[in-house]
């Protein structure tokens, strides 16, 4: 097996095929041309010896080894991008990028106006947003401040505990004049109810713990998604009642709330950053700023 002077560009290309799963698909994504990235392939298994993909009708898929070896690529990237955040700052300003990743609805519902505020502060600073609900590796540095709703167990993790999001149950005023406002949890059964499509360990815990929550299980729903965003939207579009963020919910005049107190949970919600970061001024103020800001933003939903 012959390694040698094996460039990034190759393991870069065999990522986005990964991902991708085609080379058409790959080369848009990278803006190369298919018999450029095609090249990159077989040149990469050629020099390791090894076949990283097998074809089907479906397309590019990976072998045991392709698979092993892009879980590899993935580290390989997430350090690149993680070198070209520090070398984008600067000693003497605060200048560069700072990576956040966040659920769906906090990156698109909550963090925007934080944002919009700290680009006036900081114009120097340079925002790079993943909005995921997976957990992405603040130990391999995917990303450089996480907002959790999950205390993290890592030891090399810098934890913040910013508040609870309250939450509870919402209409639109367009539904509830159709169909009248349930009064009691009995009368609850009789509407149409948004929630969850997977019911997680988590989700089961967290309901348990939460009177009446037995209301809230996924055969009493008629819409289910694991979409926060799809759920807001069928709130937002008259479908039924469903969970809402309190904050959010009230800046919708058309939301009104259902069963108030009735069925009541909590997002303990955390800030996250790897323990190298706290020398990192801009991070570190990013950090401090989101901290605050989401601590007040809690407190106005609890």
């Amino acid at each position: 097996m012959d390694t040698d002077e094996l460039g990034w560009d190759l393991y870069r290309s065999f990522l986005a095929v990964a991902d991708e799963g085609s080379l058409s698909a790959a080369a848009r994504m990278l803006g190369m041309t298919q018999p450029s990235l095609g090249r990159h392939v077989r040149q990469l298994e050629t020099r390791l010896g090894v076949a990283l993909f097998t074809r089907s009708p479906q397309g590019l898929a990976l072998t045991e080894v392709g698979a092993e070896l892009a879980e590899h690529a993935r580290g390989m990237a997430a350090a690149s991008a993680a070198l070209r955040r520090a070398a984008s700052g600067s000693r003497q300003e605060v200048r560069g990028a700072v990576r956040i990743t966040c659920s769906e609805m906090v990156g698109g519902g909550v963090l925007p106006a934080m944002l919009a505020e700290l680009r006036r502060r900081q114009p120097g600073i340079v925002i790079e947003l993943s909005l995921s609900d997976a957990i992405e590796d603040l130990l391999r540095k995917d990303a450089d401040i996480a907002v959790r709703m999950l205390r993290p167990s890592q030891v090399a993790l810098v934890a913040r505990r910013v508040g609870a999001i309250g939450m509870g149950l919402y209409a639109h005023r367009r539904y509830l004049k159709a169909h009248g406002v349930p009064r009691t949890l009995a009368e609850l059964r009789q509407h149409a109810l948004i929630g969850f499509d997977r019911e997680t360990p988590a989700l089961r815990a967290m309901i348990a713990r939460v009177p009446g929550g037995e209301m809230y299980a996924r055969a009493n729903f008629a819409l289910r998604t694991d979409s926060a965003w799809a759920q807001l939207a069928a709130l937002r579009a008259g479908f039924g009642i469903g969970v809402c963020q309190h904050a959010l919910a009230r800046r919708e005049r058309s939301l009104l709330p259902v069963l108030p107190g009735a069925i009541t949970l909590e997002l303990d919600t955390w800030l996250v950053m790897h323990e190298d970061q706290r020398a990192n001024r801009r991070v570190r103020l990013v950090f401090d700023y989101l901290s605050e800001a989401l601590a007040a933003f809690a407190a106005a939903g609890a």
